[in-house]
């Protein structure tokens, strides 16, 4: 429950949150709370007004991306893949131009991957619709009937959706939309995409070259970390997996969030360990990332934070026409979206982000001092500690750009 007065700590005037993707330069995000004569100060949240939303999502559950080279296999059968009726609502794809939708190499990919059962990899389920239908509808219980702030159903005016060119995410965005205005529609719903070299919601291995060398190394060396290597062994062990395989923990842990998630059987071994492996696929991430490295959080999320910082600004300038913003951003991406994301921000919960979990953005003005703040919601949770970041950088951000 949410009081009607706001201490000072949960809210952050936009003069010193103005610049997510320069949070990075710097310093981090300071997470501790304000303290002494300044944490007696509160803002009345009669006194705000709802301008601007921006809500970055994981995709809902889906099958593996890889199997497990193991004799018994969980079987991902073509019924998982059933349609909830409440869920359908129609949608057209285009490139951020407004052009034909680009090529999927990922779809490509995954179509080659067919699992036990008959299932391709990386396909979202009947489980994953549900889950966005019901982030749908949590969005339109606070933003359509809490707060009157979003038409109750779509319009085009107040919503720009976008998303990876990924089928899962689009259908999960279909399914949040379904949620959100059940299936109900003012205009045509457009979800708007990248050609997979230049995209932007998600750390851009395969075509930045700094990314892709400064994680390289790391890779290699994961497997003589102390601690990672020894219980990668004993996993492995237990499962009958042999070293050369190319299993790690991040194979792992996808395999045991798909089967759980689904109430799938899982190997023993791995319901065994199963906390162990998610600890350790998160250790993975960190180390390859190193989250402490500036300039590998710039590169692998920093053009995505710019995006997002550039709709504050926009909202926030009283320069910007009419027409030129919206109410509501939607931004469909993935865990090694968010993990990155949320290091960046200072508020990483060393958890693995879920299937369907959202961080939302919301932009607020106070009627009286004109004064701008933010607030961040982590899966629906308020973040407790106040944002302190650096101006905005003065030139935009490109696919591989560190900042300066």
């Amino acid at each position: 429950m949410i009081s009607g007065v706001f201490r000072v700590r949960r809210w952050a005037p936009v003069g010193v949150f103005t610049s997510l993707a320069y949070c990075l330069h710097q310093r981090r995000v300071a997470r501790a709370e304000l303290r002494g004569a300044d944490d007696q100060k509160a803002v009345d949240r009669s006194l705000l007004e709802l301008k601007m939303v921006q809500v970055v999502f994981r995709h809902g559950a889906r099958s593996p991306l890889k199997p497990l080279p193991q004799e018994e296999q969980v079987e991902w059968k073509p019924q998982l893949l059933e349609v909830p009726p409440q869920t359908r609502f129609d949608y057209t794809v285009t490139n951020l131009a407004g052009g034909p939708k680009p090529h999927s190499p990922f779809d490509s990919r995954y179509h080659e991957t067919t699992l036990k059962g008959g299932m391709f990899a990386g396909q979202l389920t009947k489980v994953g619709m549900q889950q966005m239908f019901a982030l749908g509808e949590r969005l339109r219980k606070k933003y359509v009937e809490d707060t009157p702030f979003l038409s109750p159903t779509f319009n085009p005016v107040e919503v720009f959706i976008r998303s990876t060119n990924i089928y899962r995410n689009l259908e999960s965005t279909r399914c949040l939309l379904a949620g959100l205005f059940q299936r109900q529609k003012e205009g045509p719903i457009v979800i708007h995409t990248d050609e997979a070299s230049s995209e932007v919601l998600y750390p851009n291995y395969q075509n930045c070259w700094n990314l892709q060398e400064r994680a390289r190394g790391r890779r290699q060396s994961l497997a003589l970390q102390p601690g990672i290597s020894e219980d990668l062994e004993k996993v492995k062990e237990g499962m009958g997996i042999t070293s050369g395989d190319g299993v790690d923990f991040l194979i792992l842990f996808d395999n045991v969030a798909a089967e759980q998630v689904h109430s799938l059987p899982s190997c023993p071994t791995l319901r065994r360990f199963a906390r162990m492996i998610e600890r350790r696929a998160v250790d993975t991430v960190l180390y390859i990332l190193q989250s402490e490295d500036r300039k590998r959080l710039q590169m692998a999320v920093g053009p995505f934070l710019h995006i997002l910082e550039s709709n504050l600004l926009k909202a926030t300038d009283p320069a910007t026409p009419p027409g030129k913003t919206r109410k509501l951003y939607l931004y469909a991406a993935h865990d090694v979206t968010l993990m990155p994301v949320l290091m960046a921000l200072g508020i990483f919960d060393h958890k693995w982000p879920p299937f369907a979990v959202d961080l939302t953005m919301e932009l607020y003005q106070h009627r009286e001092s004109k004064e701008w703040f933010v607030q961040l919601y982590y899966h629906g949770e308020i973040n407790p500690y106040i944002l302190k970041i650096p101006p905005p950088p003065k030139q935009p951000l490109g696919l591989c750009s560190p900042i300066a």
